[in-house]
């Protein structure tokens, strides 16, 4: 399971790249001339590595992005999502694992104290808990599985329209062993699911959340090998 999530998440993080684009128009906020062009192109930086130190690098720097605006919420987002991406990818023991996470906590709960977009804060709580789940999955899968369940349950209520939260179920459904009623069958539908709702989708500013459907697409494309449902 930790090899698997360990594809997905380096997956998220060079193929979600695609949909990301570069900002043209400031968050509402008022922020420092410039800053909607370099927050822009950080997140662009975030959305196309999967090195885990650059990533680490990248979550520092959208930490000081932070105190430069700190009414925004997105720079806490993209932060807590570089330090996610990193300890899918990165090679370190679990503790220093279970350390860039904590972070990520942090950042995730002072963008929902900012009035952050409670569905895409959800969605990317319950990708962390993927996260925290990979690092040991025979210790925290049966923790961790229901963690992610009731976080996208939350963020899908929050806003149907969303497609990462079902992005995100279809995944734990996948990983989840069939005797417990997850696979590669059993998701299919919650991939369908998220594909309908990538093709209506329409972010709400150019900063805001964009990942997940080149992963998703390429999830799906694996169905159409004869041993995608095995």
């Amino acid at each position: 399971m930790k090899k698997l999530l360990f594809t997905l998440a380096l997956a998220t993080a060079s193929l979600g790249a695609t949909a990301q684009t570069a900002p043209a128009a400031a968050p509402a906020a008022a922020t420092p001339p410039g800053y909607t062009e370099q927050l822009g192109a950080t997140i662009g930086q975030v959305m196309h590595t999967g090195d885990a130190a650059e990533l680490q690098a990248l979550a520092a720097k959208l930490e000081r992005a932070a105190a430069v605006a700190p009414a925004d919420w997105l720079p806490r987002y993209y932060q807590a999502y570089a330090l996610v991406i990193s300890t899918f990818t990165g090679k370190e023991a679990a503790p220093v694992k279970d350390k860039a996470l904590d972070r990520a906590e942090a950042a995730l709960a002072q963008a929902l104290r900012l009035k952050g977009d409670e569905s895409e804060l959800l969605t990317l709580q319950a990708y962390l808990y993927q996260a925290r789940l990979s690092i040991e999955p025979a210790v925290r899968a049966q923790e961790y599985s229901a963690k992610v369940t009731e976080a996208v349950d939350r963020a899908e209520a929050l806003n149907p329209a969303n497609p990462r939260p079902y992005l995100v179920e279809a995944n734990n459904v996948y990983y989840t062993p069939v005797a417990f009623g997850g696979g590669a069958a059993t998701a299919r539908p919650l991939y369908e699911q998220a594909k309908a709702r990538f093709a209506a989708f329409r972010p709400a500013s150019p900063l805001a959340p964009t990942w997940g459907q080149e992963q998703l697409l390429g999830r799906l494309k694996q169905y159409e090998a004869p041993t995608a449902a095995k």
